[in-house]
């Protein structure tokens, strides 16, 4: 049987995809399950020794127990912190969902859950014709949405579920992430987003300038697993 492949989109960039993304590796990893991580795509990246390295996808790389090759990770990454078509293009690169697909199937057969970041929001373009939503139906994998609880989520995540719908994709859950501590009716809006989203939030994550409270995203990861 192969691994189910999760990917975690967000209703904008800075909402928090990476350290949500990590917060469930390590739910689903304390379950005693093996867990692979993905970043198919990354911008704002840095020259190491070993090459390009992006920080999002070290950390990911970091809260995984199943080992792979950073380029199997993260098989394409850019330098420059901008939208990954225009480093993609200064780059001479034309991205590939299909190279996509062969690293996930092979983090899939070693795994019980592969658990992949995208990159910017659901349709951050990669070329000329693709955004980030061809990834996922590159992989055929549910979809957890990230919605950064500040003013304008409700707008961004409604927008974000319908077309991830209208695309026949399958929205598994979605996490509430506290990114502005002083946002007006936070209670309320929740509660909104809950009504017309047709589902609870699998964590509603509080305020945190570190890491995301690990109890919250263990027990999402509980909850995700049943909606599977």
């Amino acid at each position: 049987m192969s691994a189910q492949g999760v990917f975690i989109t967000g209703t904008d960039t800075g909402v928090g995809k990476t350290a949500i993304a990590a917060g469930l590796v390590r739910g689903l990893v304390a379950q005693g399950l093996r867990v692979a991580v993905m970043k198919p795509v990354a911008s704002g990246s840095d020259f190491t020794s070993e090459g390009l390295r992006n920080a999002d996808a070290l950390k990911l790389i970091e809260v995984a127990n199943v080992t792979a090759s950073y380029e199997t990770v993260n098989p394409y990454c850019f330098e420059p912190p901008v939208a990954p078509h225009l480093a993609a293009k200064q780059a001479g690169i034309l991205m590939d969902t299909a190279l996509v697909r062969d690293r996930f199937d092979s983090l899939a057969a070693a795994s019980d859950y592969v658990i992949i970041e995208g990159v910017g929001g659901w349709l951050a373009p990669l070329n000329d014709t693709q955004t980030a939503a061809d990834l996922v139906r590159a992989l055929d994998v549910p979809v957890v949405m990230v919605v950064g609880l500040r003013l304008g989520c409700l707008n961004h995540a409604l927008l974000t579920q319908e077309s991830i719908g209208s695309r026949g994709m399958r929205l598994a859950g979605w996490v509430g992430n506290s990114v502005d501590p002083g946002m007006a009716r936070q209670a309320e809006n929740l509660a909104t987003l809950e009504k017309r989203l047709a589902q609870p939030p699998l964590a509603v994550v509080p305020f945190m300038p570190g890491e995301p409270a690990a109890l919250e995203l263990r027990d999402a990861a509980m909850r995700l697993r049943r909606r599977l």
